[in-house]
């Protein structure tokens, strides 16, 4: 036998030889694999929680602005920018705005939900009979014309029940159900400070401030500023006569 097969031989059957090969294949794992992966998933994730977010609504509360299935866009650096993973603030440069669609956490039970706010911190807010006012002044309410409810993917909507709501210079669409069971009279009641009031422009058909209160500022995430993806819940989630809706501005 070779001095050269001898010492080859010896280091293989040297004790502890195989630990140290496993060793060595599993810090290569880790370097090579495994933590850029978690770096990917923790710059991801930061980037998710801190800047910028999709969140799925799977009913009908803010249709027809948002209809089931679809997928919208979350700026959360529309008003502040928080900690990742945290709702810390480190700054802030805004403050939601009567009539601008929210993502936020539930008072009522945690869930994540997209409402739209109707009052601000000092608005009185109240309804009468499905007519909202906001200190005061009553929301004007007309039909969508044909080219607006085209423009809006809404044109199988039934033309008599989606209407826009303008208030203070904002209008959107809503969607009424006058056989619904729903809470159309409130108020007036007066919002606190860093609180808010929000609904669904579904107003017959959505939980919202009517039911569960006001919402503090900290639960609000970000404003939802666009459709990503619209799919059909009922057509085996395919994006049967919603193209238009794809990248679709929110109202």
């Amino acid at each position: 036998m070779s001095d050269t097969e001898s010492r080859h031989e010896t280091e293989t059957d040297a004790p502890g030889a195989g630990e140290r090969r496993t060793r060595s294949g599993w810090s290569r794992l880790w370097a090579e694999w495994v933590k850029p992966f978690l770096m990917v998933l923790v710059v991801v994730g930061s980037l998710r929680s801190a800047v910028a977010d999709w969140n799925d609504v799977p009913t009908g509360s803010m249709r027809p602005t948002i209809l089931e299935g679809e997928r919208i866009f979350v700026n959360k650096l529309a008003y502040d920018l928080k900690v990742p993973f945290t709702r810390l603030r480190v700054m802030q440069w805004d403050e939601p705005d009567r009539g601008d669609v929210v993502v936020l956490y539930s008072p009522a039970d945690g869930k994540r939900l997209v409402k739209r706010v109707v009052g601000v911190p000092g608005d009185v807010v109240a309804m009468r009979d499905g007519r909202l006012y906001v200190d005061g002044q009553a929301a004007e309410y007309q039909p969508l014309g044909s080219s607006e409810r085209t423009a809006l993917g809404l044109a199988g909507e039934p033309a008599e029940l989606v209407v826009w709501e303008r208030i203070d210079r904002r209008s959107h669409p809503v969607t009424w159900t006058p056989f619904q069971p729903a809470i159309r009279s409130f108020g007036p009641e007066r919002v606190p400070p860093g609180k808010y009031y929000v609904m669904g422009d579904n107003r017959d058909n959505s939980r919202d401030s009517r039911w569960f209160g006001f919402v503090d500022r900290n639960l609000i995430v970000g404003e939802a500023t666009a459709v990503v993806v619209s799919l059909d819940w009922d057509g085996d989630l395919v994006p049967r006569g919603r193209w238009d809706r794809f990248f679709l501005g929110l109202p």
